[in-house]
């Protein structure tokens, strides 16, 4: 699996509002400093979240945008099924994007794709922005799997 652009910036967002939740509304401008994304895009992004009522804005020049429901009440898995549509890692075996394979009846690694998508699905879906703001960023960039090897 792997997320498109559009919900990597959204999730950006999003945790860097969870992270001021309660506090004065984040100005757009400074959102997409802070988190690195076009502006013209996160406008975009940002009318989407709160269309879906996870965000709020304020106008005006103490405006900005602000988390509308509480950090433990919405999940990742919610945030990405919006963006992307599924959390699946092939069409064959996605819930909300199931698309027939040509090799259903054969196939060998279905199952395990089945048990991925399980994994990551029940990890999204229980892993609120209250939750993931508790841990500390990951820091730097380990693309080696447990073993060494690359992933």
């Amino acid at each position: 699996m792997q997320l498109s652009m559009r919900t990597d910036y959204a999730l950006r967002a999003v945790f860097t509002l969870a992270e001021h939740y309660g506090g004065a509304p984040i100005p757009i401008i400074e959102l997409a400093r802070r988190n690195d994304i076009p502006k013209r895009f996160l406008e975009h992004i940002m009318l989407d979240l709160k269309e879906r009522k996870w965000v709020n804005s304020v106008p005006g020049k103490k405006g900005g945008y602000y988390l509308a429901k509480h950090p433990g009440r919405i999940t990742m898995g919610e945030i990405v099924r919006h963006f992307d549509g599924y959390l699946a890692p092939i069409s064959c075996v996605s819930v909300t994007d199931y698309k027939r394979c040509s090799q259903e009846s054969v196939c060998r690694f279905r199952h395990v794709m089945r048990e991925a998508r399980n994994l990551v699905a029940d990890m999204m879906d229980s892993s609120s922005l209250e939750d993931v703001l508790k841990a500390s960023p990951y820091g730097t960039v380990d693309t080696r799997g447990l073993d060494g090897e690359g992933i």
